[in-house]
This record gives structure tokens, sequence and C-alpha cells, in this order.
């Protein structure tokens, strides 16, 4: 079981422990588990190592999800029910001694898509398991579908005679990037240092001024001035795409082609996804990938910084791949390649989609948000695309050179 985990189950919510009758869409299942949470208080239970209470706040949403989610319904929660429910609970019956509900929970967990092979290995909440055949089966299983695995059988990308639309990015002195610099100081954050550190440091300050929090609402004024004041007014955090958004827009505002790459799996019915950034570096030329969230960033085995499309072939072909050593989660939980490349990265490394045209509060409700794109390998048709989106097959278009 992880932090993250309860985490995501905390944004949303939890079920009344009153079983209702009807039948619930998705969106009525996500809404009615507020409740429990609230009853059950899960968070303390959590803090306090109560798995006796935890597993019963499990098998309870288990339950009605299996007796009153409609069917057609099902599949939009598999990614919630297989990573944050049925998992967790399999490791709340393993640290019970209850080794056959743990197991029947994990094989569903596995069976509803949940990949991370490497978490489980190195999870001690599952060694109560490891001894049974049922469990080495279902590791097997997993091995075989892990994200590694279906991202290495994805076919490769495609060169297309169409065009895709030219990406834009706001000039540096725009009157709001004007302001954003100004306004935090950027260039004494940034430092008197070489290009790469300065893109470094910005990425640090973003990871260190405000907190990652998933299970946070998000603002209806998009952009890093009103992200930093709502977190210091409000004692609060952002999810991965507000940081991604915040920490573009110091990029652009020091005169950096920037963007925000909204990373995807290939299941279709997996909710989760993960926000970072692709910041040009002249020195280099090349695109090389931040990750404010994690303040991550990636290398070859020489040392030399990689971008998204290089990571995600090196991860194809097995080849070395390190992480800053000094990545984690809010300063709570170190970041491994293990985990955050090999298993996490590698699951959402299939579709990349990101704006087609980058400005200062883009996102904005009520302002005029720009069309996406979405970059697929070749073939693949079941994307996570919004209606306006362009889709591509084709990498080096998607990944021109901005100058």
């Amino acid at each position: 079981m992880k932090s993250k985990i309860l985490l995501l189950i905390i944004f949303i919510g939890c079920l009344p422990l009153a079983v209702h009758s009807q039948k619930l869409t998705a969106e009525e299942f996500f809404a009615r588990q507020k409740g429990i949470f609230q009853e059950m208080d899960c968070e303390s239970a959590y803090k306090a190592k109560d798995y006796t209470k935890l597993a019963k706040i499990y098998s309870t949403i288990i339950s009605i999800y299996n007796r009153q989610v409609v069917e057609q319904e099902k599949p939009k929660l598999k990614g919630i029910m297989a990573g944050n429910i049925y998992y967790n609970a399999a490791c709340c019956y393993s640290i019970l001694k209850k080794e056959k509900q743990a197991i029947r929970y994990f094989r569903k967990s596995m069976e509803l898509g949940y990949k991370d092979v490497e978490h489980v290995k190195i999870d001690t909440d599952l060694n109560n398991i490891r001894r049974y055949k049922e469990y080495k089966q279902i590791i097997e299983e997993m091995e075989r579908h892990s994200s590694l695995s279906v991202l290495r059988k994805s076919n490769g990308y495609l060169a297309e005679n169409k065009e895709i639309p030219l990406f834009y990015y706001s000039n540096p002195n725009d009157t709001n990037l004007v302001k954003v610099r100004h306004y935090f100081n950027l260039d004494s954050i940034a430092g008197s240092g070489d290009e790469i550190s300065k893109i470094k440091n910005l990425m640090y300050w973003v990871h260190n001024t405000v907190r990652h929090d998933g299970s946070s609402y998000n603002p209806k004024t998009k952009n890093a001035i009103a992200f930093a004041q709502i977190c210091k007014k409000e004692g609060r955090g952002i999810n991965c795409r507000m940081m991604a958004i915040m920490l573009n827009e110091c990029y652009m505002a020091m005169g950096w082609r920037s963007r925000y790459v909204t990373c995807m799996p290939e299941d279709s019915t997996d909710t989760d996804c993960h926000v970072i950034n692709a910041v040009f570096c002249n020195t280099l030329n090349k695109w090389i990938w931040m990750d404010p969230t994690f303040a991550a960033y990636v290398s070859d085995e020489k040392g030399n910084l990689l971008g998204i499309s290089e990571v995600r072939d090196r991860l194809i072909k097995g080849l070395p791949l390190a992480l800053n050593n000094d990545a984690n989660w809010n300063h709570q939980q170190k970041e491994t390649k293990e985990m955050y490349l090999d298993s996490y990265m590698a699951k959402n490394l299939y579709q990349l989609e990101c704006p087609i045209e980058f400005r200062f509060g883009e996102e904005s409700e009520g302002g005029k948000w720009s069309k996406y794109i979405i970059l697929v390998p070749h073939g693949f048709k079941t994307y996570r695309a919004r209606q306006v989106s362009f889709i591509t097959e084709d990498e080096t278009q998607f990944w021109e050179n901005p100058y």
C-alpha cells in the first residue's frame, strides 16, 4: 500500500455506509464515496495503521461497486478499483494474515488492470502471501502485462504526409509573462549559472514552492501567480497539471520555449495520467524532461539529459536510464528509477497530449482554450483525446524544433 494511493482515494471520496438499492453511474459512485470516508474516518485509520478498519472500508466499497454500479459504467472505474481499492484491500488482508481474502483481492486487482509489478515486488504489505502458488501465478501474469511490456509491444511512430498545426509559444515580452518574471523574481531564482542549471533551478523552485496534491480542486484562474497565491492563502497544494502549467509559464517568462505534456496510458479506462514539462534547451538543441511534481529529470548512462521521446525510446529498447538522486514526492518519499520510470512513467508514456498554443493562463475558466494535439503509436485507435484534438503518429512533427 502506498500513501499516494490513499490520496487518490481521498480525492474520489468514499461511499456512505448504507447500501442503497438504486443502480449507480460512475459519477454517482464517485460522489457517494465521501460519506464513508468521513463516517469511518479513513484517513485516521490509515495513519494509525488500523488495517482491520481499512479492510472493512475497502470491502464496503467493493461490495457496493459489485452490487450497484451499472455494468456498462464499470469500465470507467477499472483503474480506480484495480489500484486503489482491490490492491489496497489485498494489502490489508495480507497484513491481517487473512491470506485467502488477500489473494482473492490481489488477483482481482490484476484482472482489472493493476500493472505495477515493480511496486508489488517490494511492497512488504504482501509478505504474508508471497509463499503461495497463487501469488506467484499472479506475478507471472502481471509481468506479461506489465506497463513496460505494454509499452514495448506498441507500434512505432509513422511519418505522415499531412502537416499538423504549428505550435505557438508566447513571447517573453508578453505583458503577463513579464509580470510573472518580476512577481517571482525569476532571474534570482534561475541564478547566474549556465542554461541547464537555470532550467533545473526553476523546476526545483516550483517543486519547493507549491506541494503536490492530486486530491485538490482546480482553481478557476489557472496561472503561475494565481497558483502561488491560492496555495499560500488556503494552505493547500495543486495537482501535477497545475504544477506543470506554473513551471511552463516561468520558463516562457524567461525566454524558453516550453510545453506541459499530458502523459497517458494505453488503457483508455485507466483514469490516471501524469503531466510534466518539456523545455527546449538551446545548449543541447533539444527538448528535455523536467517534472516539478517529483523534482525529476532523466539522463542516460553518461549523464546526458534526455527528453520525453528519448526516455520513451530507451524504455522500449531496454537502454540505461538514470533518475536524479534527489527526485522525491513532497519531500516525503524518495523516487527511484525503478518505480518512477520502469513502472509509473512506462505506463503513462503510451499517449502524449499537449496544447497547440502555450500562453499565460491558457486553461483558465472563461478563457480562450487552445486546441490540443495527441501523439499515438501507429494504428492506435482507443486514444483519450479531447474532441478538439488533432491526432498524429508523426513523432518528428510533434517534437519539432521551436526555433
